[in-house]
């Protein structure tokens, strides 16, 4: 008896405590939530455009959600946008102060918003921009300004772009473990990191013609900002003309060399405030919660946003994976829903599984059978994520999305050198011929590789299939710009692969447009898991977390993207239709 009443007093001991810390944390949770309700915009205020943390086409954050906040380290790029049409329209908004950027954006969603700065100007409101250090994304950005600054200080960086790729080889003859490949695409580079140590020359050229593409985007921008010459623009990243703030200024890539004092002075004149008076900034985060309770989009019927962001996996699918179980669910949800007339599918993938790719274009298929499904491209939609996007009735990309990659590969890591190395001998017994198909410490048969090369080749011929059903071209015409081969969005709306340039905003648009509808709401899908949940999956996740900082810490970042390149390579399972090469863009 005596161990009974023990126990039970540690177990309610224990319900009370949790209970306690619980309550805490709920009233804790309130009272954040209570004060971001709070926060109000004064007159004759500046908006901050601070961005910080890294941008994601999607947050999917209920506003109800308490928790929901404590856990995003991401900024949403549907809410950046709304925020600035909803401060274009604000008359206590007097302009935009673009501040110290560190932008971590993709290329085509820094040219979203600059679309949006740009709108925002069209109603005579200022937008003035100021940096110690501007990278060149953050020059990109910044160049929409009325009057660009820099510290006196400062660095500017605008040299033009440029991409590294890595290359194994040698590293898996020296460890004993390699990736035994196969591949269809004469462009499907993904693999071929693993196959030599140099790059090809067809690879070589399909990143010129891309990086020479985005770059020529961007500098077509710039150049009508500041009123200089796409040739002016090339000269100065050629001889390093805005390396130095005074270089800076003399080429005309900024407008004056200041301290942040005497910026702020120069905010103050264009917003009427008192020279002795405080700025009123408010900043773009805290501008968001207010952003978000004013509609610009009204009306009964809706239009439909479903967000696929990240690379594409077998199953469930979360808020950075593609997995067909969310993506599905969404679609099944947003045909089914009678105030839903049209659909739009936003991509931002490198693509991924073969198997799952395909899955989600059936739905696709299945659901623009009932109501339109427009694509819009973000960043990257490529590989699986143009498969994905094929089908659709319209597709628009940005000129600086990379898309294409119509191509396929599986990848097999072997470690039958480093088994004889270490002494590891494998034998296998099986009850038919091919019942032992693979083994990990053994070559790999002819057998097992022509099985897997056959998959390979019928994926690339329904891939293949796919694309000329959904652009309404022949399969042959869909071979000739497939290949693997990377293109960018303006090069894509040159060979067919999409219909239209343009943003997010176009493709609701044209949705729109596409059932007549002249007023309608805004539906975003798919739902992720709330704040608490993701609360209570934290207890096991936190362990891996403070592993992987401790060895980004203790290795370096560099060295830690390639080992989460190698992992992530590992990890793929089945026939990939994923992205040629892990382009980071300098």
């Amino acid at each position: 008896m005596k161990f009974l009443r023990n126990l039970l007093a540690a177990i309610i001991g224990c319900l009370i405590a949790f209970g306690v810390i619980f309550g805490m944390f709920m009233i804790f949770a309130a009272l954040l939530g209570s004060s971001e309700d709070g926060k109000t915009v004064k007159n004759n205020s500046i908006l901050e455009i601070q961005i910080q943390n890294p941008v994601a086409d999607y947050i999917g954050n209920n506003e109800a959600d308490p928790f929901a906040s404590l856990f995003e380290k991401s900024q949403g790029l549907n809410e950046i946008l709304h925020a600035i049409q909803v401060a274009k329209s604000d008359d206590k908004i007097k302009g935009i102060s673009i501040n110290n950027n560190f932008l971590i954006a993709g290329y085509a969603q820094t040219q979203a918003i600059r679309k949006a700065l740009l709108d925002f100007k069209t109603d005579g409101k200022f937008i003035y921009a100021y940096a110690d250090i501007y990278t060149q994304k953050d020059y990109y950005l910044s160049s929409v300004a009325d009057s660009l600054f820099i510290n006196k200080v400062g660095v500017l960086d605008f040299k033009g772009l440029s991409s590294e790729v890595l290359f194994f080889k040698d590293l898996q003859e020296k460890s004993g473990i390699k990736m035994e490949v196969i591949r269809h695409g004469k462009y499907k580079s993904a693999v071929e990191p693993y196959l030599s140590n140099e790059m090809s020359e067809a690879n070589r050229t399909q990143i010129k013609e891309l990086l020479n593409s985005l770059w020529g985007s961007m500098v077509g921008e710039i150049s009508e900002s500041r009123g200089l010459s796409v040739e002016e623009m090339n000269v100065i990243a050629d001889t390093l003309g805005g390396r130095t703030p005074e270089l800076a200024s003399k080429s005309k890539l900024v407008d004056a060399v200041l301290f942040f004092d005497e910026y702020e002075t120069k905010l103050k004149t264009a917003s009427d405030s008192k020279l002795e008076d405080d700025l009123n900034y408010v900043s773009l985060e805290d501008y968001i919660l207010t952003a978000n309770k004013k509609k610009l989009l009204k009306g009964d019927d809706k239009i439909a946003i479903i967000y696929a962001q990240g690379e594409i996996f077998y199953g469930e699918g979360s808020p950075s994976i593609i997995g067909q179980g969310i993506i599905n669910e969404a679609l099944k949800k947003a045909r089914e829903d009678k105030d839903v007339k049209a659909i739009v599918l936003r991509v931002d993938s490198p693509g991924g599984s073969a198997l799952t790719s395909d899955i989600i274009w059936r739905e696709v298929e299945l659901t623009k059978a009932i109501k339109p499904v427009v694509v819009s491209m973000g960043n990257v939609a490529a590989s699986g994520g143009y498969y994905i996007a094929a089908g659709a009735d319209k597709i628009y990309a940005e000129p600086t999305t990379i898309t294409g990659s119509i191509g396929v590969f599986g990848t097999v890591p072997n470690a039958t050198e480093l088994a004889e190395n270490i002494g590891i001998n494998a034998e296998q017994v099986g009850t038919n011929k091919n019942s032992v198909d693979y083994s990990l410490f053994e070559p790999m048969t002819d057998g097992f590789r022509e099985v897997v090369q056959e998959g390979v080749e019928n994926t690339y011929k329904t891939f293949l299939s796919r694309v000329a059903e959904g652009r309404n071209i022949t399969v042959a015409q869909a071979d000739s710009i497939a290949q693997g081969r990377v293109w960018s969005g303006v090069d894509a709306k040159r060979l067919g692969l999409v219909d239209e340039l343009g943003g997010l905003d176009d493709a609701i648009k044209g949705a729109a447009e596409l059932v007549e509808l002249d007023t309608y709401g805004i539906k975003n899908f798919p739902k992720y898991k709330t704040g608490l949940e993701r609360f209570m999956e934290d207890y096991g996740g936190a362990s891996t977390k403070i592993k992987q900082d401790f060895i980004k810490e203790e290795i370096g970042v560099e060295a830690y993207s390639i080992l989460k390149e190698v992992k992530a390579v590992m990890n793929q399972e089945g026939v990939q239709t994923r992205m040629p090469f892990t382009l980071s863009i300098k």
